[in-house]
Formats: C-alpha cells, structure tokens, sequence
C-alpha cells in the first residue's frame, strides 16, 4: 500500500465516521478533508458555532482552544445585536456580543471590547474570576410540616425548663 491509497483509505473512514455523527444534519454528506475547519466534533455539542463561526474565534481567544471543558451551553439570546449567553460548567453566565467591528463580552456587568488588547486580558482575568467561584450552592427547602425540629443524634438533647409548684 503507497501513500496515496492510505490517504484515500483514511478519508473514506472519516467519511463513514462523520456522517454517523451528523444523521441529523440535512446537509449533503460531502465533507471537504482539505479544509480542517468544515470538519469539527464540537458542532454536535454547540451546534451553534456552525451557524456563527466567528463565535468559536472569540471562544478560543477567550478561554484557549479547550473551551470545551469549561462550558456548559451557549444559547442564542438576540438577533439584534447578535448576543450570546454562555453558561460556564459552574453554572456562572457571560454575555458575548457581536458587533460589526468587534465582539463585545459582558462579564458580571461590565462590558470589555476584544479589540483592545487590554480590555481582552482584563475580559480573560474577569471570566478566570467567575470560573473560580465554583458551583452555585443548592438550597434546601424543608419539605416537613412538623413545627418541632427533629433532633440528631449528635446534638444535644433538649432540656425541658424546669417546673415550679405554686402553693395553694
């Protein structure tokens, strides 16, 4: 086997692989192997960086060609002005939005404008800030109607007041 037919062998398993993973697509089922940026896992994941391709470029500015590991979803919220919700795997959220010379990130109310250098670092320390919070915390609701608390083994038992006798 030369190098030509390995090369047509590997792009025909591709072929097969890929279109296993995109039966929902009604594209055709042409992929262009020469061109890496049309073949991309992460679409089935975040279909909506298929739609908006520039939105994957300001990701990967952001938060490093990984960015994967730290998402949760990215919703569309606006068609005018274009703007995204991303949700962070600590279910914390930034807004990014498109404008026709910039995006534009909107982290914890303030707004930082990619195409300064200094605003993007400062975009990228605010969204390592909110990743470091960790998850939102859960709160419990007391689904007991009992007014009197329940005690636990390892608290204290409650001691009753004592009791004075009134003569009469």
């Amino acid at each position: 086997m030369n190098k030509s037919e390995f090369k047509n062998k590997i792009k025909t398993l591709i072929k097969q692989v890929y279109s296993k993973v995109n039966t929902s697509s009604t594209e055709s089922d042409e992929i262009d192997l020469d061109n890496p940026s049309t073949v991309s896992l992460d679409n089935t994941r975040f279909p909506v960086l298929s739609k908006f391709p520039t939105l994957q470029d300001a990701l990967v500015k952001l938060l490093t060609s990984q960015f994967d590991l730290f998402l949760k979803d990215i919703e569309w919220v606006a068609p005018r002005p274009t703007t995204f919700r991303i949700i962070l795997g600590n279910d914390q959220i930034f807004y990014l939005i498109y404008t026709d010379r910039t995006w534009i990130s909107k982290v914890e109310g303030k707004k930082y404008y990619l195409l300064n250098l200094s605003e993007e670092q400062n975009c990228i320390e605010s969204i390592a800030r909110i990743l470091s919070y960790g998850a939102k915390e859960v709160v419990k609701e007391e689904t007991s109607t009992d007014p009197t608390p329940e005690a636990s083994p390892d608290a204290p038992a409650l001691e009753t007041p004592p009791t004075e006798e009134i003569p009469v």
